[in-house]
């Protein structure tokens, strides 16, 4: 048939085109099928918790994953007009850059020990959605303070100089910074919780496309110039209006998270048989307790059987023996899910060392995104500033109306464009990203995101182009998406195959939310470090393009510690 239809030219075309749409129609109705089916819980969960022992749909993970939109949303108009603000009201960039370490100094330390917290959180509410809601608080207070800085200063004092607008600016800048990086973790942990393992990769790649749509749109709100429009007038100017907007949007997005799917408390989630790994060590201890009063009843009582009087009164003898053992057994087991909960909520000692003497497979993995974080906040952070001085010749501190600052504000609203391509390509690689998984692997997938994103950005700052600006912004998009999926996959990967366990390492001290706060927590160490050197880089070459620069190096470093990850089976 394959031959026939070789020579039947157009007819022949027909049946191919036929029997792919006939094999495309068969997957779809099968994996129709295969969604209907949903796992059977087990008894303990109850049928409250059922809707986490099925396959979710695409829009039901759209709904779980809207809470990393409004965040991206709140911190699109961060890095886009943070630093213009700062430097605006006179901060230098020394002192500018330096405001970005305080937030990553405390968020370092501060995240990881919130994983832990949230791993063993035994409010009603659940375990993430309780830090989901008391990280947003921050970014909304953040969100508040920001644009208005300037003006509380103002009613503080501040005439001339703005040293009160300053500080409110900079404390905004640090809660809405921190509390959005923050509230990413409990996020993405709450998504892992609240579906099944064959949907990680799914749903990592839709949390993914989510983060893109949301900086796309918000960067996308930062280039409109909002100035010239009622909105603007009303709501006091473009800063203003951005950031009103970016608030209601994210108030929205966080309410649609939090109310799409309910988690299972602790105590349930403690019970034999409702999740994996760690609790399934309490289970086996359960049972072997159980195991044992059945094998110590079968040793006291069948060689009994013989004599009726005799088994009576060895019956009599042995109560207060089984009592006994039957008490100490039952607090055994009592005992037993405390004691797991205490080995899986370390004290603050150790948990540090946990972290120092962390399995080598984990290491590797935090090195590879700390050097992918650097490359990317050195882009993010400062990249607005770079199309505003860099491209467009402009200079944040000439004189209001001049012409020069004029320029720079038409870079930094041009830049915000630039971001908002990075994002669309964010949101466009990931529904690719499971797909490129499945067919080259994940390795080359990891590898080949950095190395792409690495030179793109040398190729931006050879350039110094606003076309350079749009198009080699699409690379961004695709670290962005390789960031927000590849770790978080083989951390949960690396979970649900025990392979740590296997390896004959002691992962009870940390649960999932913890390791994957962990991962995250390199995000802090990579600002941190960039913020300590970045102004002196700047003052230095005196010229902004030495950003894109060092966060292209940054992003090679990555591919190649990329390439020592252990990816198993995956």
């Amino acid at each position: 048939m394959e031959k026939l239809r070789d020579y039947q030219g157009t007819v022949g075309l027909f049946h191919q085109i036929r029997d792919h749409l006939k094999e495309k129609f068969s997957g779809w109705r099968e994996s129709l099928t295969v969604l209907s089916r949903q796992k059977q819980p087990p008894e303990e969960a109850g049928e409250e918790y059922a809707h986490i022992f099925r396959k979710k749909t695409r829009f039901e993970l759209v709904l779980i994953s809207a809470a990393v939109m409004g965040i991206e949303f709140s911190y699109a108009a961060e890095t886009a007009f943070v630093s213009p603000t700062l430097l605006e009201i006179g901060v230098d960039h020394a002192r500018m850059t330096m405001v970005w370490a305080l937030s990553p100094l405390v968020g370092f330390f501060l995240t990881p020990i919130l994983g832990s917290l949230s791993d063993r959180c035994s409010l009603p509410l659940g375990r993430r959605r309780p830090f989901i809601l008391m990280l947003s608080a921050g970014v909304l207070l953040g969100l508040i303070l920001v644009p208005n800085g300037k003006l509380i200063g103002e009613k503080f004092g501040d005439k001339k100089t703005h040293p009160w607008g300053v500080f409110f600016t900079v404390v905004g800048t640090v809660l809405l910074d921190f509390d959005a990086d923050a509230c990413q973790s409990p996020a993405r942990a709450y998504l892992l919780d609240v579906t099944l393992p064959e949907d990680h990769a799914r749903g990592l790649s839709t949390f993914t496309i989510m983060a893109g749509l949301g900086g796309f749109m918000g960067y996308t709100m930062g280039g409109i110039n909002w100035d010239s429009t009622w909105i603007g007038e009303i709501l006091g100017g473009h800063v203003k209006a951005v950031f009103s907007i970016v608030t209601i949007i994210f108030l929205m997005c966080i309410m649609c998270t939090v109310t799409s799917f309910k988690e299972m408390p602790l105590h349930v989630v403690c019970r034999k048989g409702s999740i994996p790994m760690q609790i399934q060590k309490t289970c086996s201890l359960e049972e072997s307790q159980e195991e044992k009063i059945i094998k110590v009843e079968k040793d006291s009582y069948g060689s009994l059987s013989d004599s009726n009087n005799a088994s009576e009164v060895l019956k009599e003898e042995q109560k207060p023996i089984m009592n006994t053992i039957e008490e100490e057994t039952t607090a055994e087991i009592n005992i037993t899910p405390n004691e797991e909960l205490k080995a899986s909520s370390p004290s603050l000692r150790e948990y540090l060392m946990s972290i120092i003497f962390m399995p080598a497979s984990l290491k590797i993995l935090c090195l590879t995104n700390l050097f992918s974080w650097m490359a990317h906040v050195c882009y993010s952070l400062y990249f607005t500033d770079y199309v505003g001085e860099a491209v467009f010749g402009g200079d944040p501190k000439a004189e209001e109306g001049s012409v020069a600052h004029e320029l720079y504000k038409d870079g930094v609203r041009f830049g915000c464009y630039g971001m908002a391509m990075y994002s669309l390509s964010c949101s466009c690689y990931s529904m690719l990203i499971e797909k490129l998984i499945k067919k080259y692997r994940a390795r080359k997938v990891y590898v080949g995101g950095l190395l792409f994103f690495g030179f793109g950005m040398l190729l931006m700052g050879a350039s110094r182009s606003r076309i350079g600006v749009i198009c080699f912004s699409w690379a961004a998009g695709v670290m962005y998406s390789t960031l927000f999926t590849m770790p978080y996959l083989l951390v949960a990967h690396y979970h649900s195959t025990n392979v740590f366990d296997k390896a004959g390492n002691d992962m009870g001290m940390r649960g999932l939310g913890t390791d994957v706060a962990i991962v995250s927590s390199m995000v802090f160490l990579a600002q941190f470090c960039l913020s300590l050197c970045m102004g002196s880089l700047i003052s230095y070459a005196q010229t902004t393009t030495v950003v894109v620069i060092v966060s292209g190096c940054l992003s090679i470093c990555g591919s190649i510690a990329a390439s020592k990850v252990l990816y198993l089976d995956l």
